[in-house]
């Protein structure tokens, strides 16, 4: 290429590069150099000049911070967002042209300021320069500038940092410069440099004013206005969506751009923890902050399992961790590693030793984040994770993350663009929608320093152009620029409802058109706006048919398919009938028909959290009492059994047995803080004991047992069992087959007597209770069950044991209750089956963990309407909600 047709184009924003090459490229302008002005004075500077990136910079202060002393400083220097306001603070002296050397001695924070400055020129590559220092040598060699540089075009800026505009005087002498301002403003002190200043006539848009109900409204408002541009044929290049600060926006317009399907260039990038891998970063972030749990591991494992460790683990091996286990400390983890067994593993070999590589590393914690990203991330992941350890300490690499930006993705030249103010006023476009337009919003107000306050360097001095001026300026350039449109737009609220006032800019442009937020819109943005701006076609939308059926079945009295009703001998509901069931299924099925056919039919189940609880609800403490209980009677019947021990050996084996559970449980379920675990395993400890202990009269020569398996069910340890666990148990003239686990089961030496307890770590009832309304099943089918199992010689006590009073509740006549029991049963059977899945007095009570399926406060309300006519419709079976 020949110099002699070089030149060179100055603008201001990447935005503006792109447009600006783009243009040249369609126009044919060879030769022409489009940068900033400081890439152009790097580029004259020659050799091996370059200025100070943002990251090598953040690199440099992170090196040499913790070593320089800071004074008065030194007490926040590794506090998060320190890197990043000491480099905020160097660019802004080193754009003033502030010498922080020379002025090192006006103040001691100057000094401590000029002092970080020279350990990070020191700690930077070379070559790389301040921009006084390229200004420098760009001066010494500013006689080849018609070689270098050509003519000079510097076009779309309002401004120039103090520090270029020597060499921009300077140039003139060797260089055709034009300053091509248009309709801007131009600066105050441009005549002086004599540069050939270019004017134009300001544009003459359409303007337009509305205000929309809060800013997310102002988002929705304004992909509409997109929408209906783009409809009348407008270019995507040509329209253009801004703000003065465009954060509070930037998660608005990423939903909505997902919904309208319109490529929404971020000119300033979006923020890294929206991609899939930021979120991997993310991920990796939260277990290095806040410790290795399973929830956090299974979140990085979703994102990065091809990577790092995580690669050399075989398909599906995150069955080997227990579902509702945290693993939240690293004794759990060693626990779990160490009872793992090769044909754990999906492939039948021993990864234990790689999935313990893989805990030790994620459990090392900030001190060795980076050696944690290098080995779990790669590709982009990787890249964010390191720009993250640059901005701020890796203690605090989660919340630096969320600053972080990048690019989109997408064109900039061929999009609608979502950019700041500043990038627009740099590289107009005909249509323009500027939003935000509220006080302190637009302008903003005016900030100090964080590290060099006002009354230590002047704000004025440090930051010629604050950004109070900067935005009205922005303002003021984007009106003049803008050909086409103008639509100016504010929110009337925030989002907690408070009341925003208007920005002082729109004080000349007259009323504003007052926008509801759930006005019909002109044009929809997307499918979802379509829909919901035209009620008469979403009326005939299958999902809407479907919904508003539903709605209207829940409010009518009678009983309906959307309250349950299903074709009669429904082969689901004759396979759920045919299952072997429990005693918890069948007291469902009596209680809860609607929650018996969601649970076994249809499989629905409450999320459970794995997450740390604060207490133990009723059901875990329940479960703890229980498992304490059981490995208490195994070591009492260990030792001599429980009908010969007396109250110290029974603490001695409740104590080993609450040990034993403890380091369980804390391996497979959440567990609260330490303080308030240790008093549930001590209350737990001395309920065990009552049970135990509790004064009734032994059995001659008595056996006792816990957790008995019958019907099928797998013991839950290796001790002896009275019975084959196996066999099958029907219950007479009803069909149903059960299984289930005996709490407590005490055989006399004889075999001529059995005592059923089950064990009850609520309140007791006030009164003696049989059924109870069919919440009680366990006495009765537990009776029946060791009297199937062995034989109808035996004589069998059932009873409810509640260790807290403590008081034991005998069942009298179980073969009679049984016989009642089977009456409801047959019943129940013989309706379910109908198709009469219908609610019961158990559906929407608090303790329904599947009301969620249910209308909003369903207990109060849709239970109560629907509850005449499942009566009706349920028949005999109601009966049971009468029992005693």
């Amino acid at each position: 290429m020949a110099a002699a047709s070089r030149s060179t184009l100055i603008v201001h924003g990447r935005l503006a590069m792109r447009e600006g090459r783009l243009a040249a490229a369609r126009d044919g302008h060879h030769g022409l150099q489009i940068m900033s002005f400081e890439q152009a004075a790097v580029r004259l500077a020659g050799g091996f000049a370059r200025p100070i990136d943002a990251d090598t910079l953040r690199s440099a202060i992170q090196a040499v911070l913790p070593t320089t002393p800071m004074g008065e400083l030194e007490s926040i220097k590794a506090l998060p967002g320190m890197i990043d306001a000491a480099a905020d603070t160097l660019h802004k002296a080193w754009r003033a042209g502030i010498h922080l050397a020379a002025r090192a001695a006006d103040h001691p924070r100057l000094e401590a300021i000029a002092r970080l400055e020279a350990a990070v020129l020191d700690q930077l590559p070379p070559g790389m320069m301040r921009p006084i220092d390229i200004v420098a040598a760009a001066t010494s060699r500013i006689a080849h500038a018609p070689a270098v540089l050509g003519p000079m075009e510097i076009a779309g800026l309002t401004e120039l940092s103090l520090c270029w505009r020597p060499l921009l005087k300077g140039l003139v002498a060797h260089i055709p410069v034009q300053w091509t301002a248009g309709p801007r403003a131009v600066p105050a002190w441009l005549p002086a440099t004599g540069v050939n200043i270019s004017r134009g006539a300001p544009e003459a848009p359409a303007l337009s004013s509305i205000s929309a109900a809060t800013a997310y409204h102002e988002a929705i408002e304004a992909m509409r206005w997109v929408r209906s541009l783009l409809a009348s044929g407008v270019a995507a290049s040509n329209i253009a969506i801004a703000t003065a600060s465009p954060a509070d926006y930037d998660d608005h317009f990423l939903a909505l751009r997902a919904d309208t399907n319109i490529d929404l260039h971020f000119v300033h990038g979006v923020r890294a923890v929206t991609t899939r891998e930021g979120q991997a970063a993310a991920a990796l972030a939260d277990i290095v902050v806040r410790g290795l749990s399973q929830s956090r591991l299974r979140r990085l494992v979703a994102l990065c399992r091809d990577s790092g460790p995580l690669a050399s683990l075989p398909e599906g091996w995150l069955r080997v961790l227990p579902s509702d286990a945290p693993l939240s400390t690293r004794s759990a983890w060693n626990r779990l590693l160490a009872r793992l067994k090769p044909n754990d593993w999906s492939d039948g070999m021993d990864h234990v030793p790689a999935l313990r590589a893989v805990v030790d590393l994620l459990g090392k914690g900030p001190a060795a984040a980076q050696q944690t990203g290098e080995a779990f991330l790669k590709g982009r992941a990787l890249s964010i994770w390191r720009k993250a350890l640059l901005a701020g300490p890796a203690a605090s690499i989660d919340s630096t993350l969320e600053a972080l930006k990048q690019d989109d993705g997408l064109e900039a030249c061929v999009s609608v663009a979502w950019m700041p103010a500043s990038a627009l006023a740099a590289s107009p476009r005909r249509f323009v929608r500027l939003i935000g337009l509220n006080s302190s919003r637009w302008p903003r107000g005016i900030a100090e320093d964080r590290l060099i306050p006002d009354h230590i360097i002047p704000t004025a001095e440090l930051d010629p152009l604050p950004v109070n001026l900067a935005d009205r300026r922005d303002f003021e350039t984007i009106l003049a620029t803008t050909s086409g449109e103008v639509s100016l737009s504010r929110a009337r609220r925030d989002s907690d409802g408070r009341l925003l006032g208007r920005s002082p800019l729109l004080a000349a442009y007259g009323d504003e058109t007052y926008l509801r937020r759930n006005a019909v819109p002109a044009h929809a943005f997307s499918e979802t706006d379509r829909l919901m701006a035209r009620p008469q076609e979403f009326a005939g939308d299958p999902r809407a048919l479907s919904a508003r059926a539903c709605w209207r079945d829940w409010r009518l009295a009678e009983m309906t398919s959307h309250d349950g009703l299903v074709r009669p001998d429904h082969p689901l509901i004759l396979a759920i009938l045919d299952r072997t069931q429990s005693a918890s299924s069948l007291k469902m099925l009596l209680r809860s028909p609607l929650g018996f056919l969601w649970r076994y039919a249809l499989g629905w189940k409450a999320p459970q959290s794995s997450t740390e609880p604060l207490v133990l609800d009723a059901l875990q403490a329940g479960d703890l009492i229980h498992l304490v209980l059981d490995r208490a009677l195994r070591i009492l019947e260990v030792t001599g059994g429980l009908a010969a021990a007396d109250t110290s050996a029974i603490e001695a084996a409740v104590s080993e047995a609450a040990g034993a559970v403890s380091a369980e449980w804390e391996s497979e379920r959440p567990v609260p803080p330490a303080v308030i675990w240790g008093r549930t395993l001590g209350d737990a400890r001395v309920l065990a004991g009552q049970a135990l202990a509790y004064g009734d009269d032994h059995l001659p020569g008595s056996r006792s047992y816990g957790e008995v398996p019958f019907g099928g069910s797998e013991p839950k340890s290796e001790a002896a069992l009275p019975w084959d666990a196996s066999t099958p148990v029907t219950i007479p003239d009803t069909g149903f087959r059960i299984a289930g686990y005996i709490d407590r089961l005490d055989i006399a030496g004889d075999g001529s007597r059995a005592l059923v307890r089950d064990y009850k770590t609520g309140k007791p009832p006030k009164g003696d209770i049989r059924l109870n309304g069919g919440r009680e099943l366990q006495r009765c089918l537990y009776a029946f069950a060791v009297k199937a199992l062995l034989g109808d010689h035996i004589a069998i006590s059932a009873s409810l044991l509640y260790p807290r009073e403590p008081l034991d509740l005998q069942l009298d006549d179980p073969e009679a209750v049984l016989a009642e029991i089977s009456g409801f049963l047959r019943a129940a059977r013989v309706t379910f089956a109908s198709g009469a899945a219908l609610p019961g007095p158990d559906t929407g009570g608090d303790y329904d963990d599947l009301a969620f399926a249910l209308p909003a406060n369903a207990g109060a309300t849709y239970c109560k309407r629907k509850l005449p006519a499942a009566t009706e419709r349920l028949g005999d079976l109601t009966q049971v909600w009468e029992a005693e």
